[in-house]
């Protein structure tokens, strides 16, 4: 029998030192078994490290950031990757719906999934994260996109321990509703720019999504009469079964929840000038919050060029350089 010959890596040929590597964690939620990823970088042997909770945007949005067969930005991945290069541990995991975790315990009445469970599930992984052997219960960060950042920060001021930073990465900062409102007239704007629409049709239209939501909030059926197909097929989406989450989603409005943060925790709050799901402009409100909850900075960093996926033209499968400099702030504040 040959006999296999490992060459060890730098890492593994210093005595103490432990190398980067990758770990399969899994927790329970509302009977519900989630799975991650736990990422160590290189460290010293019985090193207590810093460690940040990684949370995914909106969607059927899986622990690397992908939503297979689709779309596959790996932004949960990369950010893993570039906060490593500060020494930081990070957890990963395949939220309801994706990956691995599948619904669970929701596999046979889907429509009962709500906002509260997701935000249950990811206190579950952040506790799953303090108790890893690796982490320092007391230097725990959540690092969480577009919708994930929401739900960190209703984690900042709920979780025990406190966590002691949050990266509100390109943050829904508004009422979900009222975002989806904003993008909708975003896109007919441009349209009508284009000629497709004449400037009375746009504001028919404008004045149907504002009806829309009123109806959805008022829990009345939704007129789209004067939508077209692409939008009411969304709004016809939004009281079917997702009508659950999207009320539960829509319920909160971010900016109140920053008063529960303990007061110096630093916050990181990016948003890309190139960022047509979630514009500068809507952070305006939870940049204020941020500020009368007396949060430590490094607070707003405004990311030129980038998009929602932190792209940009030069970089566009890789984070862009504003975004790993920001990163890099945060971690070091």
């Amino acid at each position: 029998m040959a006999l296999a010959v490992v060459t060890a890596t730098p890492a593994e040929a210093t005595p103490g030192l432990v190398p980067a590597a990758d770990r399969e964690v899994v927790f329970t939620a509302d009977g519900t078994t989630a799975y991650g990823t736990l990422h160590l970088p290189k460290h010293r042997a019985g090193q207590r490290l810093r460690a940040a909770l990684l949370l995914p945007g909106s969607g059927p949005t899986d622990r690397d950031g992908n939503q297979p067969p689709g779309s596959a930005p790996d932004t949960l991945a990369q950010l893993a990757d570039a906060l490593d290069r500060d020494g930081i541990a990070t957890l990963r995991f395949d939220k309801y719906g994706t990956g691995r975790t599948g619904l669970g315990a929701y596999q046979d009445h889907p429509e009962e999934l709500d906002y509260p469970a997701f935000v249950r599930q990811a206190r579950a992984a952040y506790e799953s994260l303090r108790d890893q052997p690796e982490t320092d219960p007391h230097a725990l960060l959540v690092v969480g996109h577009s919708e994930g950042a929401m739900t960190g920060l209703l984690l900042g001021g709920t979780v025990r321990p406190r966590p002691t930073g949050l990266a509100l990465v390109q943050p829904q900062a508004i009422r979900q509703l009222d975002l989806v409102a904003l993008q909708l007239k975003t896109q007919i704007a441009e349209a009508t720019r284009q000629g497709q629409y004449t400037p009375e049709q746009q504001r028919a239209v404008n004045a149907a999504i504002d009806a829309a939501v009123t109806s959805l909030r008022e829990h009345r059926p939704v007129d789209t009469t004067d939508l077209p197909p692409a939008i009411a097929q969304l709004f016809e989406a939004f009281q079917g079964p997702n009508a659950r989450f999207v009320e539960s989603n829509d319920a909160v409005y971010p900016p109140d929840t920053a008063a529960a943060l303990r007061p110096g925790t630093k916050v990181l709050l990016t948003c890309g000038t190139n960022d047509a799901q979630v514009p500068c402009a809507t952070t305006n409100a939870l940049t204020t919050a941020l500020c009368h909850a007396h949060a430590g900075g490094p607070g707003r960093v405004a990311l030129p060029g980038v998009d929602h996926l932190l792209h940009d033209a030069d970089h566009p499968t890789t984070l862009a350089p504003p975004v790993l400099d920001a990163l890099r702030r945060f971690a070091r504040h």
